[in-house]
């Protein structure tokens, strides 16, 4: 399945699908020495986002959010893409400033947890590969 949305940011990464419904919060969310999720009662909490498409609807929360990202891509310990509903500035700034593969106006939940996926941020495209 091959799936057109609008990039981000550029760049290609092919890994296995980190799946949620909940919106991510990058800042208190995501712990960027660890690269787990520790938001407490989110539905990925205690899961490693380190080197999968992290699939989410939407970010949410502070503006802090953007340079966790960062931190995560210098700690080695960043998602090797991510595929949302509607990117918001701070994902966005993220992805952009730790040079990570963004695509959204993808329709999610077409998509599950573990199936290996392809990203094109040149061409805002996502495609399974399983």
């Amino acid at each position: 399945m091959k799936l057109k949305g609008r990039k981000i940011y550029a760049g290609q990464a092919e890994g296995e699908a980190l799946v949620t419904q909940m919106g991510i919060s990058f800042f208190g969310g995501v712990d960027p020495d660890t690269g787990l999720v520790v938001e407490r009662g989110h539905e990925l909490e205690g899961q490693s986002v380190a080197g999968k498409i992290l699939v989410f609807p939407t970010g949410k929360g502070s503006t802090v959010g953007s340079y966790t990202l960062y931190r995560l891509k210098h700690n080695g310990l960043a998602p090797a893409a991510i595929v949302n509903a509607e990117c918001e500035t701070i994902t966005a700034v993220g992805c952009i400033i730790a040079e990570i593969p963004c695509v959204d106006h993808i329709p999610i939940e077409e998509l599950q947890t573990g199936r290996r996926i392809l990203v094109s941020g040149e061409e805002g495209t996502i495609e399974t590969l399983e």
